[in-house]
């Protein structure tokens, strides 16, 4: 007994288990799909909780536990939506702004764009760097002073103040398309010039037609923005005939109740027109970015 304990002693110790590499890559491939599904569960959710409840009853809302699938569902919450409030006028205040200020982005953000990326002048860098350093300052700094301007050009209770800016251009917009078409050959500028055209020439038949991706970033952020601006119209509208759709949804909100199947109803119509945008534009939208990111 004495030597069968001695041999067992003596016996080296077993090797830890090496995976393989097509195991290894395996367990990789399992421990993203993971990860993924984790984190679009988690980002679905709040979504699928609007959804529920835009179609519960108001009994149904607060009913414990909650129910994830209502049974039975309300669908006339989306129609008391426009009966309740004038939403479709709402919708159609808040696609003005959207056009307006679509059109004051692309006139000012691509022309001067155009200017830092393909003209060459004295001062361009520095004024390059100053209109960068606006990004610095916060937008609440120059709520007050932009207010009292607008206030004794008697612009309040309009929609003046909320497109009239964007004709100025965003700098963060700027930036972004100047990245891009600093990313286009200038051989087709030279070409085009010994061809007999002008600057206004190249940058409307050239340089706009090639910037198409990121013209559409440029709509998109300005339609998701304009969209879903909430404080801007708060501040300058007073008049419920002229409100937009999130300033809109707040009429479900009472001091002592909400209506929070109607509100969530309001709010799963108004973010449907965003995810539509995105849906159709994801190819150039992800191109856009792509490039941009490159360049940088």
């Amino acid at each position: 007994m004495a030597v069968i304990k001695s041999y067992e002693n003596q016996r080296p110790a077993a090797r830890p288990m090496r995976l393989t590499p097509k195991q290894v890559e395996i367990i990789e491939k399992v421990l993203g799909y993971a990860t993924v599904i984790a984190v679009a569960f988690v980002l679905v959710l709040p979504l699928y909780w609007m959804l529920a409840t835009a179609l519960k009853t108001p009994e149904q809302t607060f009913a414990l536990p909650p129910e994830w699938i209502p049974s039975p569902m309300a669908w006339d919450n989306f129609t008391r939506v426009f009966q309740e409030v004038p939403f479709g006028r709402f919708i159609v205040n808040t696609l003005i702004l959207v056009a307006l200020n679509i059109i004051g982005e692309l006139f000012a953000v691509t022309l001067v764009a155009y200017g830092f990326a393909r003209l060459r002048f004295p001062g361009r860098s520095i004024l390059f760097l100053l209109m960068l350093s606006t990004l610095m300052i916060p937008y609440h700094v120059t709520l007050v002073p932009r207010f009292i301007l607008f206030s004794r050009l008697g612009w309040v209770n309009s929609y003046l103040p909320l497109f009239v800016p964007a004709f100025t251009g965003s700098s963060f917009l700027i930036f972004m398309v100047r990245q891009y078409m600093m990313s286009i050959p200038f051989d087709l500028d030279e070409a085009a010039y010994i061809d007999g055209a002008s600057r206004l020439q190249v940058f409307w038949h050239i340089i706009l037609p090639l910037s198409r991706p990121a013209l559409v970033l440029v709509v998109v952020f300005t339609f998701v923005g304009v969209w879903n601006d909430f404080l801007q119209p708060l501040i300058y509208l007073n008049d419920p005939n002229l409100f937009t759709i999130s300033l809109g949804l707040s009429f479900f909100q009472d001091v002592r109740d909400t209506n929070w199947n109607l509100l969530m109803a309001g709010s799963l119509m108004a973010s449907i027109p965003p995810l539509l945008l995105f849906f159709f534009a994801q190819r150039q939208l992800i191109g856009g970015i792509s490039i941009e990111g490159l360049k940088g």
